[in-house]
């Protein structure tokens, strides 16, 4: 029997597990969607918001009495990362801060290939999935100029030069070729006029 045995193991040990979701956690508040199995994300949507809540309390009525450090110090545990901290605490705890909760939305996307386990979309709320969004970003970097800095100006340097070697290579190679022609019809017109006997000798 399972009675008060909350949580799911993962297959994995207890440190590990911690491991796995504080990893979670920093890229889902640094990225705002992730995705995973759906049992990775239904265990990762309360450690998520657990974070979030520590964090709203210490910015409540503008971190009075040294709140905002202690919430720091205390996601500062679970988040190993100064840069995610620092977003918590200035951008998404002042976008939930009227939310009673539920910061964050589970999105089933599929099976994944290989061992077809469910994958989810994990994400938080205000940052909405936008399934087209790789094929608009990988638009709009084939239609942006080409970089006019330094490395921009050597490739196309290296892109004239390997256009100019190439149709000095096809020139060679056509005038190899004529060369190749012009022998063949001269050694077929020798070979033709030598074997050419005269009018009035044929036995």
């Amino acid at each position: 029997m399972r009675h008060r045995v909350a949580h799911r193991k993962l297959g994995r040990v207890t440190e590990h597990r911690i491991a796995l979701l504080r990893s979670q956690a920093k890229e889902l508040l640094r990225h705002e969607h992730i995705e995973t199995t759906v049992p990775k994300a239904k265990e990762l949507r309360p450690f998520v918001e657990r974070i979030i809540t520590i964090a709203k309390r210490g910015i409540a009525d503008g971190g009075a009495a040294g709140r905002e450090v202690t919430a720091r110090r205390l996601v500062a545990r679970d988040i190993h990362d100064g840069e995610v901290v620092s977003k918590l605490f200035t951008v998404l705890a002042p976008r939930f801060s009227a939310r009673p909760g539920g910061y964050t939305r589970l999105l089933r996307v599929g099976h994944r290939r290989g061992d077809s386990a469910e994958v989810a979309q994990v994400e938080l709320v205000g940052s909405e999935f936008n399934p087209k969004a790789a094929a608009e970003r990988a638009a709009a970097r084939a239609a942006r100029p080409k970089a006019a800095g330094v490395g921009g100006r050597l490739r196309a340097a290296a892109e004239r030069l390997r256009g100019k070697r190439q149709a000095e290579e096809a020139e060679s190679e056509a005038a190899e070729a004529a060369e190749v022609k012009g022998q063949a019809r001269a050694a077929a017109r020798k070979g033709s006029g030598g074997s050419r006997r005269a009018p009035g000798k044929a036995k």
